[in-house]
């Protein structure tokens, strides 16, 4: 009903739909991209590491910036920027050598870190615009619409971005790697002209302090005075280091646990986007009947049983039915957290404050990609190869247990 009456959210949503299936696409055909240069863990652990470290470096300075500047003027130039540098990527590939590279290959660094350069500053732009778009959407829903509207979201981004993005991007890198990044450039640019048709209510005139770090001071006093809102965002941060450790090596476990190629990979991570396209449609009906609190501590108890799983596993059904109940307990997560902000935090702070949520959210999954990648080529010359691939899930699921532990004592919401 919400999209049918609402023309402004329409076209958001049809933005944000276009806009991740380009990123369930890269979300495959970047690391399978890097297996075909190397398969030394540690420099794949560098190419998810460089998309994510942009969430520690500018998650700040990109609340600033969304605060200060036109919401929907910085969707559009972020969706351009990225249209230009996965058509870089696409030059890359096509001026680079013969793929796969044989071991060893002399020119794996360089084309990695060359890689890593795309990553970042695609990752870079992604903080300007997903945060511009987080912070958009309480202006054109009312308030009492916002778990719908957040449900329906996320229910596109996981439909798009991982239930047809990657098993698309799976076939497209089968039939010729350069492919899967020339359809990401194209839906950069159909999202930038959604977001460009959208009619954007005028914002009322803001007050705000002189200079940029009196700005980000200003909401990083909102969120320390608001602890509830601080909680989560270090409680994020733990879950999404855990959920990093893992997915580093998901590439890897599924080619060389499970014996998947690059299209029954894109399957795997459609049933986690299953979950996620439950989670969307149901999160709101299972908040209302039990409650928010209730709701986190469901999802918290899910997350070490799903990393568990797939520690002791090497069936590939197995692994899928864990993806999806994880995701779906991630969905549940998010509509909660992301309404709870969207609805307390005022619009002249919620760029900032949004940004140094995500700061503690986000910035941990650098780091979290670079332990999963380090546990494999620490631990493979004693544990052996396949062992060593198991370990990061072992540490998520230690590391979630212990999360939930902590939640079942701290985290209490009011209704």
């Amino acid at each position: 009903m919400l999209l049918a009456v609402n023309k402004n959210y329409r076209l958001l949503f049809t933005a944000t739909a276009i806009s991740n299936l380009g990123d369930g696409i890269s979300a495959l055909a970047f690391p399978w991209l890097a297996t075909l240069i190397t398969r030394d863990p540690l420099l794949i652990a560098l190419v998810a590491a460089a998309t994510r470290l942009p969430w520690f470096l500018f998650a700040i300075p990109a609340g600033v910036i969304t605060d200060r500047g036109n919401r929907q003027r910085l969707m559009v130039q972020a969706d351009i920027l990225r249209l230009l540098l996965t058509i870089g990527v696409v030059a890359l590939i096509l001026n680079g050598p013969a793929l796969p590279l044989p071991e060893n290959a002399g020119q794996a660094q360089t084309l990695i870190l060359g890689l890593c350069a795309a990553a970042f500053l695609l990752g870079s732009a992604e903080v300007i615009r997903d945060n511009a778009a987080q912070t958009a959407l309480p202006s054109i829903v009312d308030k009492e619409h916002l778990e719908v509207a957040n449900g329906q979201m996320w229910s596109i981004e996981q439909i798009m971005g991982q239930f047809v993005g990657p098993p698309l991007a799976g076939l497209l890198i089968a039939y010729a790697v350069p492919l899967p990044f020339v359809v990401d450039a194209v839906t950069f640019a159909i999202a930038a002209w959604c977001v460009w048709l959208i009619t954007m209510p005028a914002r009322a005139a803001i007050k705000l302090p002189n200079g940029f770090w009196p700005q980000v001071r200003e909401g990083m006093a909102w969120i320390y005075a608001h602890k509830l809102i601080l909680r989560l965002a270090i409680m994020l941060g733990v879950l999404n280091m855990l959920h990093m450790i893992s997915l580093t090596v998901l590439v890897l476990f599924s080619q060389e646990i499970l014996g998947l190629g690059a299209a029954g990979f894109g399957i795997l991570l459609t049933a986690e986007a299953a979950g996620g396209v439950l989670g969307g449609l149901f999160a709101p009906r299972i908040i209302a009947r039990i409650g928010t609190s209730a709701s986190l501590k469901i999802a918290l108890g899910i997350f070490p049983l799903q990393y568990l799983v797939i520690s002791l596993t090497s069936n590939a059904y197995v692994v899928a039915a864990a993806l999806l109940v994880g995701m779906l307990a991630a969905l549940l997560w998010n509509v909660v957290t992301v309404s709870l902000r969207q609805r307390e935090i005022p619009d002249e702070l919620l760029g900032r404050v949004n940004s140094i949520y995500r700061f503690f959210g986000w910035g941990t999954m650098p780091i979290g990609a670079l332990i999963g990648g380090g546990l494999v080529a620490m631990f493979e010359p004693e544990l052996g190869r396949q062992t060593a691939l198991r370990l990061p899930f072992f540490v998520g699921a230690a590391g979630g247990l212990g999360l939930f532990i902590y939640g079942l004592a701290r985290l209490r919401i009011r209704p």
